[in-house]
Protein backbone atom coordinates (compact mmCIF):
# COMPACT_ATOMS: atom_id res chain seq x y z
CA UNK A 1 0.00 0.00 0.00
CA UNK A 2 1.26 3.47 -0.94
CA UNK A 3 0.75 5.86 1.97
CA UNK A 4 1.48 9.58 2.24
CA UNK A 5 1.68 11.04 5.74
CA UNK A 6 1.70 14.80 6.15
CA UNK A 7 3.90 15.39 9.17
CA UNK A 8 5.13 12.01 10.33
CA UNK A 9 7.76 12.95 12.92
CA UNK A 10 5.47 14.10 15.70
CA UNK A 11 4.64 12.67 19.10
CA UNK A 12 1.72 10.65 17.68
CA UNK A 13 2.68 10.16 14.05
CA UNK A 14 6.22 8.76 14.29
CA UNK A 15 5.04 5.51 15.86
CA UNK A 16 2.41 5.13 13.13
CA UNK A 17 5.08 5.61 10.45
CA UNK A 18 7.29 2.94 12.04
CA UNK A 19 4.45 0.42 12.29
CA UNK A 20 3.26 1.07 8.73
CA UNK A 21 6.80 0.40 7.48
CA UNK A 22 7.06 -2.75 9.62
CA UNK A 23 3.85 -4.03 8.04
CA UNK A 24 5.24 -3.59 4.55
CA UNK A 25 3.56 -0.38 3.44
CA UNK A 26 5.34 2.05 1.17
CA UNK A 27 5.46 5.26 3.23
CA UNK A 28 6.19 8.77 2.02
CA UNK A 29 6.45 11.70 4.42
CA UNK A 30 5.60 15.22 3.33
CA UNK A 31 7.05 17.80 5.70
CA UNK A 32 9.61 20.59 5.94
CA UNK A 33 12.45 18.15 6.62
CA UNK A 34 13.53 19.90 9.81
CA UNK A 35 13.58 16.78 12.00
CA UNK A 36 16.05 13.99 11.19
CA UNK A 37 14.11 10.76 10.70
CA UNK A 38 16.77 8.77 12.52
CA UNK A 39 15.95 10.71 15.71
CA UNK A 40 12.54 8.99 15.61
CA UNK A 41 13.86 5.58 14.56
CA UNK A 42 12.23 5.94 11.15
CA UNK A 43 14.11 3.99 8.52
CA UNK A 44 12.88 3.27 5.01
CA UNK A 45 10.39 6.10 4.49
CA UNK A 46 10.68 8.37 1.47
CA UNK A 47 10.75 12.12 2.13
CA UNK A 48 9.12 14.87 0.12
CA UNK A 49 10.34 18.25 1.35
CA UNK A 50 7.65 20.91 1.22
CA UNK A 51 5.59 23.06 3.57
CA UNK A 52 2.00 21.83 3.23
CA UNK A 53 0.85 25.42 3.85
CA UNK A 54 2.55 26.41 0.59
CA UNK A 55 0.14 24.88 -1.88
CA UNK A 56 2.22 25.62 -4.97
CA UNK A 57 5.35 24.10 -3.45
CA UNK A 58 3.37 21.05 -2.34
CA UNK A 59 1.95 20.56 -5.83
CA UNK A 60 5.45 20.76 -7.27
CA UNK A 61 6.72 18.17 -4.75
CA UNK A 62 3.81 15.82 -5.46
CA UNK A 63 4.07 15.98 -9.22
CA UNK A 64 1.67 13.47 -10.78
CA UNK A 65 1.84 11.01 -7.90
CA UNK A 66 -1.19 9.28 -6.46
CA UNK A 67 -1.57 7.39 -3.20
CA UNK A 68 -3.75 4.71 -1.69
CA UNK A 69 -3.95 6.73 1.54
CA UNK A 70 -3.19 10.30 2.51
CA UNK A 71 -3.20 11.12 6.25
CA UNK A 72 -2.78 14.61 7.63
CA UNK A 73 -1.52 14.82 11.24
CA UNK A 74 -1.08 18.61 11.19
CA UNK A 75 -4.41 20.00 9.99
CA UNK A 76 -5.94 22.32 12.57
CA UNK A 77 -8.24 24.68 10.68
CA UNK A 78 -10.98 24.28 8.06
CA UNK A 79 -8.77 26.06 5.53
CA UNK A 80 -6.29 23.19 5.92
CA UNK A 81 -9.00 20.70 4.98
CA UNK A 82 -10.19 22.78 2.05
CA UNK A 83 -6.60 22.95 0.76
CA UNK A 84 -6.16 19.18 1.16
CA UNK A 85 -9.36 18.54 -0.77
CA UNK A 86 -7.98 20.63 -3.62
CA UNK A 87 -4.65 18.81 -3.47
CA UNK A 88 -5.84 15.23 -3.04
CA UNK A 89 -9.30 14.89 -4.61
CA UNK A 90 -8.71 12.18 -7.21
CA UNK A 91 -5.19 11.45 -5.91
CA UNK A 92 -6.09 9.01 -3.11
CA UNK A 93 -8.54 6.25 -2.23
CA UNK A 94 -8.69 7.36 1.41
CA UNK A 95 -7.96 10.61 3.24
CA UNK A 96 -7.49 10.41 7.01
CA UNK A 97 -7.94 13.54 9.10
CA UNK A 98 -6.45 13.44 12.59
CA UNK A 99 -8.97 15.26 14.75
CA UNK A 100 -9.15 15.24 18.56
CA UNK A 101 -11.25 13.55 21.23
CA UNK A 102 -11.40 16.94 22.94
CA UNK A 103 -14.04 17.77 20.33
CA UNK A 104 -16.56 15.65 22.21
CA UNK A 105 -19.31 17.33 24.20
CA UNK A 106 -18.22 19.35 27.24
CA UNK A 107 -19.61 18.91 29.81
CA UNK A 108 -20.55 15.33 29.00
CA UNK A 109 -24.20 14.36 29.24
CA UNK A 110 -23.30 10.66 29.54
CA UNK A 111 -20.36 9.07 31.32
CA UNK A 112 -19.11 6.88 28.47
CA UNK A 113 -17.93 8.46 25.22
CA UNK A 114 -18.75 6.75 21.93
CA UNK A 115 -18.28 8.05 18.41
CA UNK A 116 -21.92 9.16 18.45
CA UNK A 117 -21.35 11.47 21.42
CA UNK A 118 -22.11 15.00 20.17
CA UNK A 119 -19.25 17.31 19.24
CA UNK A 120 -19.37 20.53 21.24
CA UNK A 121 -16.68 22.35 23.20
CA UNK A 122 -17.49 25.88 24.39
CA UNK A 123 -14.16 26.22 26.23
CA UNK A 124 -11.37 25.52 23.75
CA UNK A 125 -10.74 27.19 20.39
CA UNK A 126 -8.49 24.26 19.38
CA UNK A 127 -11.37 21.81 19.76
CA UNK A 128 -13.88 24.01 17.99
CA UNK A 129 -11.47 24.32 15.06
CA UNK A 130 -11.14 20.52 14.93
CA UNK A 131 -14.95 20.24 14.91
CA UNK A 132 -15.10 22.67 12.00
CA UNK A 133 -12.46 20.58 10.20
CA UNK A 134 -14.57 17.46 10.70
CA UNK A 135 -17.61 19.26 9.31
CA UNK A 136 -15.63 20.25 6.22
CA UNK A 137 -14.50 16.63 5.77
CA UNK A 138 -18.00 15.21 6.07
CA UNK A 139 -19.42 17.84 3.75
CA UNK A 140 -16.82 16.91 1.11
CA UNK A 141 -17.62 13.22 1.60
CA UNK A 142 -21.37 13.74 1.24
CA UNK A 143 -21.29 16.23 -1.60
CA UNK A 144 -18.21 15.21 -3.60
CA UNK A 145 -17.49 11.63 -2.49
CA UNK A 146 -14.18 12.67 -0.94
CA UNK A 147 -13.08 9.41 0.76
CA UNK A 148 -12.56 10.68 4.29
CA UNK A 149 -11.92 8.85 7.56
CA UNK A 150 -11.78 10.82 10.83
CA UNK A 151 -9.57 9.71 13.71
CA UNK A 152 -9.86 11.23 17.19
CA UNK A 153 -6.88 10.60 19.49
CA UNK A 154 -7.21 11.53 23.14
CA UNK A 155 -4.10 12.31 25.21
CA UNK A 156 -1.47 10.28 23.36
CA UNK A 157 2.15 10.31 24.45
CA UNK A 158 5.54 8.97 23.43
CA UNK A 159 8.04 11.81 23.08
CA UNK A 160 6.19 14.16 25.45
CA UNK A 161 5.64 14.09 29.23
CA UNK A 162 1.83 14.15 29.47
CA UNK A 163 1.09 15.97 32.71
CA UNK A 164 -1.82 18.40 32.61
CA UNK A 165 0.12 21.38 33.95
CA UNK A 166 3.86 21.84 33.56
CA UNK A 167 4.78 19.04 31.23
CA UNK A 168 4.88 18.23 27.52
CA UNK A 169 7.86 19.02 25.27
CA UNK A 170 10.56 19.65 27.87
CA UNK A 171 12.02 18.00 30.97
CA UNK A 172 10.96 20.62 33.53
CA UNK A 173 8.35 18.59 35.39
CA UNK A 174 10.85 15.76 35.92
CA UNK A 175 13.44 18.18 37.25
CA UNK A 176 10.81 19.62 39.57
CA UNK A 177 9.83 16.23 40.93
CA UNK A 178 13.47 15.28 41.51
CA UNK A 179 13.98 18.54 43.37
CA UNK A 180 11.03 17.56 45.59
CA UNK A 181 9.13 20.69 44.62
CA UNK A 182 5.31 20.46 44.63
CA UNK A 183 3.35 19.99 41.41
CA UNK A 184 -0.07 21.40 40.59
CA UNK A 185 -2.89 18.89 40.09
CA UNK A 186 -6.23 20.21 38.90
CA UNK A 187 -9.29 19.50 41.03
CA UNK A 188 -8.84 16.93 43.76
CA UNK A 189 -6.98 14.61 41.40
CA UNK A 190 -9.71 11.97 41.48
CA UNK A 191 -11.20 12.52 38.02
CA UNK A 192 -10.60 9.67 35.60
CA UNK A 193 -8.46 9.97 32.50
CA UNK A 194 -7.06 7.81 29.72
CA UNK A 195 -3.43 7.88 28.62
CA UNK A 196 -2.64 6.18 25.31
CA UNK A 197 0.87 5.33 24.20
CA UNK A 198 1.58 6.27 20.58
CA UNK A 199 2.59 2.71 19.74
CA UNK A 200 -0.88 1.56 20.77
CA UNK A 201 -2.57 4.35 18.81
CA UNK A 202 -0.53 3.23 15.80
CA UNK A 203 -2.11 -0.23 15.85
CA UNK A 204 -5.56 1.24 15.36
CA UNK A 205 -4.41 3.85 12.87
CA UNK A 206 -2.50 1.43 10.63
CA UNK A 207 -5.43 -0.98 10.78
CA UNK A 208 -7.62 1.72 9.22
CA UNK A 209 -5.36 2.22 6.19
CA UNK A 210 -7.26 1.38 3.02
CA UNK A 211 -10.02 -0.15 5.15
CA UNK A 212 -13.18 0.31 3.10
CA UNK A 213 -15.36 0.04 6.19
CA UNK A 214 -13.69 3.18 7.53
CA UNK A 215 -14.69 5.52 4.69
CA UNK A 216 -17.13 8.17 5.88
CA UNK A 217 -16.66 7.10 9.50
CA UNK A 218 -15.07 8.53 12.66
CA UNK A 219 -13.11 6.59 15.26
CA UNK A 220 -11.41 7.38 18.51
CA UNK A 221 -8.39 5.24 19.34
CA UNK A 222 -7.50 5.11 23.03
CA UNK A 223 -6.37 2.79 25.76
CA UNK A 224 -8.91 1.07 28.01
CA UNK A 225 -6.79 1.79 31.10
CA UNK A 226 -8.41 4.31 33.44
CA UNK A 227 -6.32 6.30 35.91
CA UNK A 228 -6.99 9.20 38.23
CA UNK A 229 -4.82 12.27 37.78
CA UNK A 230 -3.31 11.53 41.20
CA UNK A 231 -2.24 8.13 39.89
CA UNK A 232 -0.90 9.69 36.69
CA UNK A 233 1.31 12.17 38.52
CA UNK A 234 2.53 9.48 40.91
CA UNK A 235 3.36 7.21 37.97
CA UNK A 236 5.49 9.98 36.48
CA UNK A 237 7.17 10.42 39.85
CA UNK A 238 7.89 6.72 40.13
CA UNK A 239 9.40 6.75 36.62
CA UNK A 240 11.51 9.73 37.68
CA UNK A 241 12.74 7.80 40.70
CA UNK A 242 11.06 9.96 43.33
CA UNK A 243 8.04 7.84 44.17
CA UNK A 244 4.68 9.56 44.81
CA UNK A 245 5.00 13.32 44.37
CA UNK A 246 3.88 16.25 46.51
CA UNK A 247 0.68 17.53 44.94
CA UNK A 248 -1.12 20.83 45.44
CA UNK A 249 -4.75 20.32 44.43
CA UNK A 250 -6.29 23.45 42.94
CA UNK A 251 -9.72 23.83 41.26
CA UNK A 252 -9.52 23.92 37.48
CA UNK A 253 -11.62 27.09 37.39
CA UNK A 254 -9.13 28.84 39.69
CA UNK A 255 -6.17 27.74 37.55
CA UNK A 256 -7.98 29.00 34.44
CA UNK A 257 -8.44 32.43 36.05
CA UNK A 258 -4.78 32.67 37.06
CA UNK A 259 -3.53 31.27 33.74
CA UNK A 260 -6.21 31.95 31.08
CA UNK A 261 -4.26 29.95 28.47
CA UNK A 262 -5.05 26.81 30.49
CA UNK A 263 -8.83 27.31 30.30
CA UNK A 264 -9.29 25.30 27.14
CA UNK A 265 -7.11 22.32 27.98
CA UNK A 266 -8.55 22.07 31.52
CA UNK A 267 -12.23 23.08 31.39
CA UNK A 268 -12.50 21.91 27.79
CA UNK A 269 -10.74 18.60 28.29
CA UNK A 270 -8.75 17.29 31.25
CA UNK A 271 -10.95 18.48 34.12
CA UNK A 272 -13.74 16.14 33.03
CA UNK A 273 -13.70 12.41 33.77
CA UNK A 274 -13.69 10.72 30.37
CA UNK A 275 -14.23 7.04 29.67
CA UNK A 276 -13.97 5.90 26.05
CA UNK A 277 -15.82 2.98 24.55
CA UNK A 278 -13.41 1.53 21.98
CA UNK A 279 -15.86 -1.00 20.57
CA UNK A 280 -16.00 0.63 17.14
CA UNK A 281 -12.26 0.61 16.41
CA UNK A 282 -12.06 -2.96 17.72
CA UNK A 283 -14.89 -4.02 15.42
CA UNK A 284 -13.27 -2.49 12.31
CA UNK A 285 -9.70 -3.39 13.32
CA UNK A 286 -10.22 -6.74 15.10
CA UNK A 287 -6.64 -7.04 16.36
CA UNK A 288 -6.62 -3.61 17.97
CA UNK A 289 -5.66 -3.75 21.62
CA UNK A 290 -3.79 -1.18 23.71
CA UNK A 291 -1.16 -3.12 25.63
CA UNK A 292 1.07 -0.43 27.17
CA UNK A 293 0.10 0.48 30.74
CA UNK A 294 0.97 4.05 31.62
CA UNK A 295 3.51 3.10 34.26
CA UNK A 296 5.56 1.23 31.66
CA UNK A 297 4.93 3.73 28.89
CA UNK A 298 6.08 6.76 30.88
CA UNK A 299 9.28 4.93 31.76
CA UNK A 300 9.92 4.50 28.04
CA UNK A 301 9.23 8.20 27.51
CA UNK A 302 11.74 9.24 30.15
CA UNK A 303 14.29 6.85 28.63
CA UNK A 304 13.76 8.60 25.28
CA UNK A 305 14.36 12.02 26.83
CA UNK A 306 17.42 10.81 28.71
CA UNK A 307 18.98 9.09 25.70
CA UNK A 308 20.17 12.50 24.43
CA UNK A 309 21.05 15.40 26.73
CA UNK A 310 19.66 17.92 24.23
CA UNK A 311 16.17 16.52 24.88
CA UNK A 312 16.44 17.17 28.62
CA UNK A 313 15.81 20.89 28.33
CA UNK A 314 14.23 22.65 31.31
CA UNK A 315 12.33 25.90 31.41
CA UNK A 316 12.60 28.24 34.37
CA UNK A 317 9.45 30.03 33.23
CA UNK A 318 7.53 26.78 33.74
CA UNK A 319 8.76 26.53 37.33
CA UNK A 320 7.74 30.13 37.87
CA UNK A 321 4.30 29.47 36.41
CA UNK A 322 3.67 26.52 38.74
CA UNK A 323 4.93 28.51 41.73
CA UNK A 324 2.71 31.46 40.80
CA UNK A 325 -0.39 29.23 40.65
CA UNK A 326 0.42 27.73 44.05
CA UNK A 327 1.15 31.12 45.60
CA UNK A 328 -2.03 32.64 44.18
CA UNK A 329 -4.13 29.83 45.57
CA UNK A 330 -2.57 29.64 49.04
CA UNK A 331 -4.53 32.58 50.56
CA UNK A 332 -7.81 31.14 49.27
CA UNK A 333 -6.86 27.72 50.58
CA UNK A 334 -5.90 29.06 53.98
CA UNK A 335 -9.10 31.08 54.26
CA UNK A 336 -11.25 28.05 53.41
CA UNK A 337 -9.65 25.77 55.96
CA UNK A 338 -11.56 25.16 59.21
CA UNK A 339 -10.02 27.14 62.05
Amino acid sequence: MNVLLIGGTGNISAASVRLALQRGHQVTLLNRGQRPLADYEIHGAESLIADIHDEAATLAALGERTFDVVANFIAFHPADIERDIRLFQGRCAQYIFISSASAYQKPLAQAVVTESTPLKNPYWDYSRAKIACEEACIRAYRQNDFPVTIVRPSLTYDTVIPTAIGGWNDYTIIQRMRQRRPVVVHGDGSSLWTMTHATDFAKGFVGLLCNQQAIGEAFHITSDELLTWNQIYDAVGIAAGTGPVEKVHIPSSFIAKVVPTKKGSLLGDKAVSTIFDNSKIKRIVPDYQATTPFQRGIQRTLAWFEAKPKRMQTNQACHQLLDSIINAYKPAYDAARPS
